[in-house]
């Protein structure tokens, strides 16, 4: 399995042009309860996973570009026109993901297809760069239109959220005018969409160009956005360069509902972690897991990985702590800039949220997207998989000014001391002895004796 892993990793750094060939044994885990095989499997061995984060690697255009030619379009034709890497890189958070998995190609499952799903998340900040507007369009976001669906594609649609509150559901327009409308229910909470199916030929009658446009009638003074039910946030705290803590909060907001979460943990093996100082508060108790693994880290070899299965019971904030100690490395395992600190993956939250407004089994059938990109094991809960900000730990650094001068220093001394004595004692010295001249300078000698001019 490490063979395969480590073959994927350089197969997907090679594709996507990224720096995926840097997963090694160091930064990869086999988790137990966090994750598990998706589509046709046929075993559920947790051994068979890898997980592995690289959290100082970023999103570039280098990346976007293969991302772009894995679509059936490219960026030719359909929404992939929109993607444009100098607005999309400008924005305030990007990502960008491939699933891969094994699927049914019939009803009767008697062949087996590989499914890919490439989405993109991009979050624009509209209301600073808009001057105070909340108003939006697909030309002020990507600087581009639409013009027409990718030939290839069965179906391609635009949803735009446009839900509001009861105050507000005159204050909203949308140009052009949708295609159709559509009421989903999206992690709990009741939505409408505007729907633009791009495969309609009504949509490009009137223009040749399709741009979205949302619009409020009258300002807004506050936007007040709602709090999910499950969030959380993580921190390094401590002084000095010796010990320090790593400290998580996971909130429930849900009024009513109690509910476990899944808490991963993997941290460098250069953070020296003390698993007796593991606290777990909630509501000023102690909040003792269901469900425990760790597994101790190897220098140079393999992470830390911890695993926990926590109750948050309703309306509360959960503080886990952990104390840790920094290792020095050695002078070779620095980073090319030391001095702004190590990257500590983020943690991973994974969880049966709780929903507000039951689902019917009847509008998961009709919402085929959204129960994808949001899975509803019933209409009671949806789950939810979070990630917490990745850490930026300093460790103890060397003064790398130290070898750059004993460096100069004996480049100097080997150029100027040793070359000089090395070349006296390899030279070879020959003595030439003055030889008499030809006819032509004793006729020259000649003519000036008789002249009176010395001689040559």
């Amino acid at each position: 399995v490490d063979k395969a892993w480590k073959e994927l990793s350089n197969i997907l750094s090679g594709i996507f042009c990224a720096s995926l060939n840097f997963i090694d044994s160091t930064n990869t885990v086999t988790p137990t309860a966090s994750f598990k095989p998706l589509g046709l499997t046929n075993g559920t061995d947790h051994r068979l996973l890898r997980y592995a984060v690289l959290p100082r690697e970023i999103v570039c255009t280098e990346n976007l570009t293969p991302w772009k030619k894995l679509l059936p379009c490219g960026s030719k034709a359909g929404l992939a026109v929109l993607l444009k890497a100098e607005r999309l890189f400008h924005s305030s958070y990007h990502s960008q993901a491939v699933h891969i998995r094994p699927i049914c190609r019939d009803a009767s499952c008697l062949a087996v297809s590989w499914e890919l799903r490439q989405t993109l998340t991009v979050v624009f900040e509209t209301f600073s760069s808009g001057q105070g507007k909340k108003d939006w369009s697909l030309f002020k976001m990507f600087s581009r239109t639409l013009t027409e669906a990718c030939p290839l594609a069965s179906q391609s649609k635009i949803y735009v959220d446009v839900s509001a509150k009861d105050k507000e559901k005159e204050l909203l327009e949308v140009t052009p005018s949708p295609t159709a409308v559509h009421e989903a229910i999206v992690q709990g909470e009741k939505r409408t969409y505007a729907v633009y199916d791009l495969l309609s030929p009504s949509l490009f009658n009137t223009s040749r160009s399709l741009n979205v446009q949302l619009k409020w009638k009258r300002p807004q003074d506050s936007l007040e956005l709602s709090v999910p039910v499950l969030h959380a946030q993580r921190y390094v705290s401590g002084y000095g360069l010796q010990t320090g803590e790593i400290s998580t909060l996971i909130y429930n907001t849900h009024p009513y509902r109690a509910f476990p979460v899944i808490l991963l943990e993997t941290v460098p093996w250069y953070l020296r972690l003390y698993v007796h100082t593991l606290t777990i508060i909630t509501k000023g108790k102690e909040n003792k897991p269901s469900y425990i693994h760790y597994q101790p880290a190897q220098d140079r070899r393999r992470p830390h990985l911890l695993e926990m299965l926590i109750q948050l019971p309703a309306n509360s904030v959960t503080k886990i702590t952990i104390q840790f100690e920094r290792a020095l490395l050695k002078w070779t395992e620095y980073t090319p800039d030391p001095n702004h600190g190590f990257y500590v993956s983020p943690s991973v939250l994974s969880a049966l949220v709780p929903s507000v407004i039951a689902m019917k089994d009847a509008d998961m059938e009709q919402s085929p997207l959204f129960t994808t990109l949001f899975p509803s094991s019933d209409g009671s809960s949806y789950f939810v998989r979070l990630y917490t900000e990745p850490l930026l730990v300093n460790l103890p650094t060397p003064d790398f000014s130290m070898p750059y001068n004993v460096i100069c220093l004996t480049c100097t001394v080997v150029a100027v001391c040793y070359g000089s004595f090395y070349n006296l004692l390899t030279r070879t010295f020959h003595v030439e002895e003055p030889t008499r001249g030809g006819l032509a300078k004793r006729l020259a000698n000649i003519i000036r004796k008789f002249r009176g001019v010395p001689p040559l």
